[in-house]
């Protein structure tokens, strides 16, 4: 198993239940505790675990939010795969809504140069990247910028939102769970994420599969308000076929 492998591992356990310690990775993994030493640091120092005696927890059960250059340098190819598969839910022509998020993000990136689109953004870089293409027609919600996500919420993102209608909405969740539905810490961001929601025909939600073992502060939606939940293989068939029984149809890729 590669180095990168195993931290990709060791933050899967660590997410599920709740923190990891030092001897049990190093037996598991049967390498020496000083290694598993070094693959803690350096998650640690992607900002998605806090060392602690003897081990390490999520910065999510700690109150963190990691920031989005952060999580966008963590399971790189499941966000690729995932931005891909999502290429399908595209309208022929119209309009769609693209959340701020790290896997939201591969999908804009991704968009195809041959449909015309418009394309609703509440993320000023993602907007940056878009408006160059001769193709798409880009709006961006206006706001406060909230430096971890790097997205625009409250009242000014809010109110363009009341007055538009969209084809597809692409969302971005931290969390995500049957009984809890999609969620966020922040609830301004909640806000703006719901209110895309209520602005689209139909919602894709693209979430790595660790974001199925989270819940945060302030729910959005419920998973039956969900059309599409496009994840990678890496979701536990049985908690797919769980998903899927609330409502939207479920895509690993």
């Amino acid at each position: 198993m590669y180095a990168e492998e195993r931290q990709q591992e060791i933050l899967r356990r660590a997410r599920s239940v709740g923190r990891v310690d030092v001897p049990t990775l190093a037996e598991e993994f049967e390498v020496t505790t000083e290694t598993i030493r070094r693959d803690l640091t350096a998650l640690e120092r992607l900002g998605v675990l806090r060392r602690v005696h003897g081990g390490a927890i999520p910065v999510e059960r700690l109150g963190f939010e990691p920031e989005l250059a952060t999580r966008d340098e963590v399971l790189t190819a499941e966000k690729e795969r995932i931005a891909k598969a999502a290429l399908a839910e595209l309208p022929e022509d119209g309009a769609i809504i693209i959340d701020a998020g790290s896997t939201t993000g591969r999908l804009a990136q991704a968009l195809p140069i041959d449909r015309e689109l418009t394309v609703i953004v509440n993320s000023p870089p993602l907007a940056t990247v878009l408006a160059a293409r001769a193709n798409l027609n880009v709006i961006m919600l206006g706001g406060r910028v909230r430096g971890r996500t790097l997205a625009t919420v409250d009242d000014w993102a809010l109110r363009p939102l009341s007055d538009l209608h969209v084809d597809v909405a692409f969302m971005a969740a931290n969390g995500c769970s049957v009984d809890k539905g999609l969620t966020t810490p922040d609830p301004a961001e909640a806000a703006i994420k719901r209110a895309m929601i209520g602005a689209a025909e139909r919602s894709v939600l693209l979430a790595d599969h660790t974001k199925f073992t989270n819940t945060y502060l302030a729910r959005f939606a419920t998973v039956a308000e969900i059309d599409v939940v496009i994840t990678d293989t890496g979701l536990d068939s049985a908690l797919a076929t769980e998903i899927a029984a609330a409502g939207p149809e479920v895509v690993r890729a």
